[in-house]
């Protein structure tokens, strides 16, 4: 439900803060007093699409802030996908409107349009003259029936959407198959040969080139790496003047120095420990001169190997990664067109068999939902004559279509308000006020199967008076037992039965402005009077403190 709205320099109002009751909200003021702005506001935070023309006249910018709290839906999937910070129960939406552009933010992270049509969906209805409401739009009429009867037939519609996604799924893969039974012989020979001819190659691994090019260059280098490492060798370690012998020369000089100060057998030890190192370095020199071969048959097996893997990277891919990664696909892509050849009377069979069970449980599902469209028919006209339409005519229509995936029926809400009047489909009711009423009927038998958590009426009494007002009223509070309701209202006797009750008022003085109060005790008792009687009176006062009493 919808906790609080901020509203700064939006429209006429500079700024304001309305916190709303979880029951019955009532909006009344003077004609022209701005009571639609509160409701535009609140519709505009969960619109895409908003006029910088609600700017208040001389400031930068306006901002609408909805504090909503959820207690239906588990939106932490939706948020963590989206890097949405979750507050619990707790939601806030904002909009900042500039001049140059509008950004939309849920819980302070900026949203898109499509996510913040998905969340409206969710929270909010809106009915008013100018809005097409929900429940007026056919492509809703089939989720309003079913979600109504989900305890009765909801297990059999959940299989059923199970059975058409894996019908769907084999439909494709039958598609896929005869495609790819399509293929001439030539492209299959093609396919054929290409696999071969990277499997024959037997590529080791992804660096196979890398590895050979760096042998060969020492194959081709042999020669002189041999005369160099021997050379080495036998500079440090060979006969007379190598460098070992002249280290050794320099160990008797510092082991005699340190007979004479033994602070220096730390440095001796160093000298012995490097004099070793060098030794080894020279021993692997000598193992590497001697270990090096000329070998002109490797040489060549390298080339050519080098020369294979080139050419199969020039045709399939500038490295050997993108090779393998080209086998692989073509591979697939072979294995399934010698797949499909042989499944495709498999999967003709399977998609017959699914298709079969999927009219089987549509069957039982059509006759749930006729059964339902009747009673549920039966409860709307009950409701309408309720509230003052006593002639009017309402049928859930019912008739079958090809299989998708909710089923083979199309369901269609129908009315006549009129003896003379054929039923015609429920948007095309024509008068504001028999609007408003069939909408309050639907959305009362609906109301405990609905999860949709606020609903806005903005003039419900539009075109009513006396008793209608009065069935009206009732029927609203027992609706705001399952939904929030936020409504405007010119009648008293619906005013009268709301859990909280603002205020409009509009002013002009320096400036023109709106201010929203929230009544309670003789303020509100003035202001139900005043909507009775066009003036407070003795008469019109005791008629609002009847209404307040009732």
């Amino acid at each position: 439900m919808i906790k609080q709205l901020k509203l700064k320099d939006y429209i006429l109002i500079d700024e304001l803060e309305a916190n709303f009751h979880s029951g019955l909200n009532v909006i009344t003021g003077e004609t022209g007093a701005g009571k639609s702005i509160l409701i535009s506001a609140i519709d505009l935070a969960f619109s895409a699409r908003v006029s910088k023309d609600v700017i208040k006249h001389g400031a930068e910018k306006a901002v609408i802030e909805l504090t909503v709290e959820n207690t239906k839906h588990d939106l932490s999937e939706l948020f963590n996908e989206n890097g949405i910070d979750n507050f619990g129960n707790e939601i806030i939406l904002s909009k900042e409107i500039t001049q140059s552009g509008v950004r939309t933010r849920l819980n302070g992270t900026l949203i898109n349009q499509e996510f913040l049509k998905q969340i409206k969906s969710l929270f909010l209805d809106i009915h008013s003259q100018h809005q097409t409401y929900v429940f007026m739009q056919p492509k809703y009429h089939i989720n309003l029936l079913d979600n109504y009867a989900k305890e009765v037939y909801g297990g059999l519609l959940d299989d059923y959407k199970a059975l058409y996604k894996k019908y769907i799924d084999t439909q494709n893969m039958l598609e896929q198959a005869k495609n790819s039974a399509d293929t001439t012989e030539n492209q299959l020979e093609f396919l054929k040969f290409q696999v071969n001819e990277i499997a024959e190659a037997e590529i080791q691994s992804e660096t196979e080139d890398e590895e050979l090019n760096e042998e060969l260059a020492v194959l081709a280098n042999a020669e002189k790496l041999k005369e160099l490492t021997g050379q080495s060798y036998w500079t440090i370690n060979g006969d007379d003047g190598s460098v070992i012998e002249a280290l050794g020369k320099i160990k008797q000089n510092i082991t005699k120095a340190v007979s004479m100060d033994p602070a220096l057998e730390d440095l001796e030890q160093r000298f012995i420990d490097t004099v070793e190192n060098l030794r080894d370095c020279a021993s692997e020199l000598r193992d590497y001169s001697q270990n090096l071969d000329n070998d002109e048959a490797r040489l060549n097996e390298i080339q050519e190997r080098l020369f294979l893997l080139d050419k199969l990277k020039r045709k399939y891919g500038g490295t050997l990664s993108a090779v393998m990664e080209t086998y692989k696909k073509l591979s697939d892509e072979l294995s399934g067109i010698e797949f499909s050849t042989q499944n495709i009377e498999e999967l003709e069979a399977a998609v017959k068999e699914i298709y079969g069970k999927l009219l089987g449980i549509a069957s039982k599902i059509t006759e749930n939902r006729q059964n339902y469209a009747k009673v549920l028919s039966v409860y709307i006209q009950e409701k309408l004559e309720k509230l003052e339409l006593p002639k009017a005519r309402f049928q859930i229509s019912v008739t079958p279509k090809d299989l998708s995936c909710d089923g083979g029926d199309n369901v269609e809400f129908l009315i006549s308000t009129n003896v003379s009047e054929d039923l015609k489909p429920l948007a095309k009711v024509a008068s504001g006020g028999e609007i408003s009423r069939v909408m309050l009927a639907i959305k009362s038998i609906f109301a405990q199967s609905d999860d949709i958590d606020t609903v806005i009426f903005d003039e419900i009494d539009t075109g009513i008076s006396g008793k209608a007002s009065q069935s009206v009223a009732d029927e609203i509070k027992e609706l705001s037992k399952f939904h929030q309701i936020i409504l405007i209202t010119h009648q008293p006797i619906i005013a009268s039965k709301a859990d909280k009750h603002f205020y409009v008022r509009k002013s002009q003085e320096d400036q023109t402005k709106v201010d929203v109060y929230v009544l309670t005790g003789e303020n509100r008792v003035k202001a139900l009077a005043e909507l009775a009687g066009g003036e407070i009176n003795d008469q019109s006062v005791e008629f609002a403190r009847s209404l307040l009493t009732v």
